[in-house]
């Protein structure tokens, strides 16, 4: 990608306003018009989902469910395990980033990929998944807690979940956890708040209290273009 591109992109997440009456149509007034430059700016930002993506070990057969999956991009980190899924559904609620999703599909021919245009508060597949990942996507749900609890109902016994994203620590964690300063716990919701995005130090106590923990990391990551400045992010898998 050019730096002009780069710098399209991000006017587009930092400058330009974000418009709508929904949730649906503010995501489509943001991630519209970056749709064609989304996936490469956001994989030297969005670190982690490589490492989640290697740690869930896919079964033959199993089914996938990412939610709020973008341009499924996760798909690239799983290229090889993929036509042995079963089925993987893509659900997100911007119809921009679902198409560069399924030019995705049609270019490595997976024909058990399904993009679908839902709310990962409500959708409900056919059957349970094996596996459901949200992958820098919890932090601009709004009712992000339901969605949690709505995949943990689609959730096979046993099945696991995964997750990456930014974040921000309580003012006091749970032992073992990364505190961060106070300058990190205010800065970062400020500054993610334009594009309705929302670091929380909700999250890693709500999904250890919601699902067997079985893996978590913290850690920070490089901002193109802001040398000197990491944004923390976490991941988490569970049961």
């Amino acid at each position: 990608m050019t730096v002009l591109q780069d710098l399209h992109t991000l006017y587009r997440m930092v400058l330009a306003p974000i418009r709508g009456t929904t949730h649906a149509q503010r995501l489509e007034s943001f991630y519209g018009a970056q749709a064609q430059g989304y996936d490469d700016f956001r994989r030297r930002l969005l670190r982690g989902r490589r490492e989640l993506i290697d740690e869930l070990n896919f079964s033959r057969g199993g089914i996938w469910l990412d939610m709020g999956a973008g341009t499924g991009a996760n798909l690239d980190f799983a290229s090889h395990r993929v036509p042995d899924l079963g089925q993987v559904y893509l659900v997100d609620l911007c119809p921009s980033l679902l198409a560069i999703a399924k030019k995705r599909i049609a270019t490595h021919h997976w024909s058990n990929v399904e993009t679908i245009q839902a709310d990962a508060t409500t959708f409900k597949p056919p059957c349970q998944a094996d596996v459901i990942t949200f992958s820098y996507s919890l932090t601009m749900i709004p009712n992000w807690i339901q969605a949690l609890i709505n995949a943990r109902a689609l959730l096979k016994p046993g099945g696991r979940i995964g997750v990456v994203d930014f974040y921000v620590s309580p003012k006091h964690p749970a032992p073992g956890r990364v505190r961060h300063s106070w300058w990190m716990r205010h800065f970062w919701p400020i500054w993610f708040e334009t594009d309705n995005v929302h670091p929380s130090p909700d999250h890693l106590p709500f999904l250890s209290d919601t699902f067997n923990p079985q893996s978590i990391v913290e850690s920070t990551a490089k901002i193109p273009y802001l040398p000197g400045i990491r944004v923390p992010y976490y991941r988490f898998i569970g049961r």
